[in-house]
């Protein structure tokens, strides 16, 4: 008798921490998927080739994706952050780390943008070299933010967060009903591939999500030959 009631007992709270769990994701995944969409389109940009743009208009263009970023960040940082602690093992922790993180790659982009906007555009050689670094920079707070989102993709949470729509990636869930991986560490991440990492050009075969920057041509157009360095933001399987 004990036993059974045992196990009646282990079983109510098993699916009562289910079900706070599924309200915990639900919370967060309907928050996020806006300014997962946002940081994803603005990453897109980033690698996006206009074929005679002048080094002004770019540094304009990339500055608006820098400061998208920078507030999607700060929005899943603080849906994750009022959503509570999640029921699961050490649900605080993976809270704080998640909204730290998220929050330091809010800051670090507001920073790269400060300086994008203080590159000049006169010189396209140095403007070049300047978006070189800008982007190697931005790698960086890529594999942040998705190291973020990651963290809350495991055990419990994790599957609880994969059966959320909100959290889904959209090529996924479009792809023969499958139910696919949550969206803040797939293709919808802020974290997912694509940012200002070298000095690619208009015409060059750089890879998707590769930057462009001018470089020098004598004609004062953006155009180079040089291929981008650097490796590619991972694009982890969740700004």
């Amino acid at each position: 008798m004990l036993g059974a009631l045992l196990a009646s007992g282990a079983v109510a709270c098993s699916s009562d921490n289910s079900g706070q769990l599924n309200a915990w994701a639900g919370s967060v995944c309907g928050s996020m998927r806006d300014p997962v969409g946002q940081a994803q389109t603005s990453l897109n940009d980033t690698g996006r080739v206009v074929a005679g743009e002048a080094p002004a208009d770019l540094q304009k263009r990339l500055g608006t994706d820098l400061g998208t970023l920078s507030t999607a960040n700060q929005q899943i940082a603080d849906a994750i952050s009022k959503a509570g602690v999640p029921k699961t093992t050490n649900g605080a922790g993976l809270q704080k780390d998640a909204v730290s993180e998220l929050g330091q790659a809010a800051q670090g982009y507001q920073s790269i943008q400060t300086k994008l906007q203080a590159l000049s555009t006169s010189d396209q050689a140095k403007f070049a070299d300047g978006l070189k670094g800008i982007g190697d920079q931005v790698q960086q707070l890529a594999r942040l933010s998705t190291g973020a989102l990651a963290k809350l993709q495991s055990g419990d949470l994790g599957t609880a967060i994969a059966k959320q729509p909100g959290c889904k990636s959209p090529a996924t869930t479009s792809a023969s009903g499958a139910s696919g991986s949550p969206a803040p560490a797939a293709s919808g991440s802020p974290a997912a591939s694509g940012s200002p990492a070298a000095s690619g050009s208009p015409g060059s075969s750089s890879a998707p999500g590769s930057p462009s920057a001018p470089a020098p041509s004598g004609s004062g157009s953006p155009a180079a030959n040089s291929s981008p360095s650097g490796s590619p933001a991972p694009s982890a399987s969740p700004s």
